[in-house]
This record gives structure tokens, sequence and C-alpha cells, in this order.
């Protein structure tokens, strides 16, 4: 992850288990492990709905489960057998397991991944922050002042 202030891992999934990925409660759990799998904290317990679909867009599930880290969503299309799952966390995380843990429970055949740093200019170092917070603070001060 190197000095940013997080991960994001994005993985689109073809050739899944249609009967999953049409399950509310299947996603539902899936979303209530995986954090505690990849060393991550719940902060709730997972939401999970059903997409009707349109001409455009077909049935599927969407969910999420916010952690103390950030988040996990998932996107399910169960008639085209594909599925969208985001992890982004501002604590590193192995990657290739979570990878792994999301390939196996849904059954994917074929796999696209994107892993980005995010947050590159944020800053680690809490002096530096406010340091930053402050001088900021003073600008919009200044703007405020000069607009009255």
């Amino acid at each position: 992850m190197g000095e940013t202030f997080g991960l994001h891992l994005m993985l689109d999934g073809y050739g899944c288990d249609p009967v999953r990925l049409g399950s509310e409660n299947f996603v539902r759990e899936f979303l209530d492990e995986f954090p505690e799998n990849i060393g991550m904290t719940k902060l709730m317990s997972p939401h999970v709905s059903r997409y009707g679909g349109t001409e455009e867009n077909g049935l599927g599930l969407s969910g999420f489960v916010l952690i103390a880290e950030s988040h996990v969503s998932i996107h399910t299309f169960p008639d085209e057998c594909c599925v969208s799952i985001d992890v982004f966390s501002c604590k590193s995380f192995d990657t290739a397991a979570a990878e792994r843990e999301i390939v196996e429970k849904f059954c994917i055949r074929r796999i696209e991944r994107n892993i980005l740093d995010r947050g590159v200019e944020y800053p680690k170092n809490a002096d530096v922050a406010k340091r930053l917070v402050d001088s900021e603070r003073e600008q919009c001060q200044i703007r405020v002042a000069g607009a009255a």
C-alpha cells in the first residue's frame, strides 16, 4: 500500500454461480463474514437490496457493509453470471487472500482485477495533517471575510 490513505480492490467476476448471485441470504452472509475474514472490523449488519431490472439493466442484488476501515460493496447480475465487488480499506490487507475467498464463494471462472492506492496525498503524520487543516481553515476565513 505504501504511503497512501488506503487500498481499493475492485473485482469483476464472470461465469459465476447464478443461484448464489440471486440469493439475498447468500450475499448477506458473505458481507457479514467477509470483513472479519480479511482482518477488518464490521460496524453494522450488511444491507442488501434486490433490483427488479429494466431493459438496460437486468435483475440483481446490491449490498454493502460499513467497516471501521471503510466499506465492502457488491453488485450481482445473475442473468449474466457476473458480480462486481469493491473492498476499500484505510488498513492494509492481503488482496490476494481476499480475491481467493471471493472467487471461491461466487464460483468465479474469469476475473478482472484492479487495485488502486487511494489518497496518495493524504498525510499519515498527525502534525502534518493538523497544519494542513489549520491552513485550509485560515484560507476559508480569508475568503469569507473578503466576500462580506
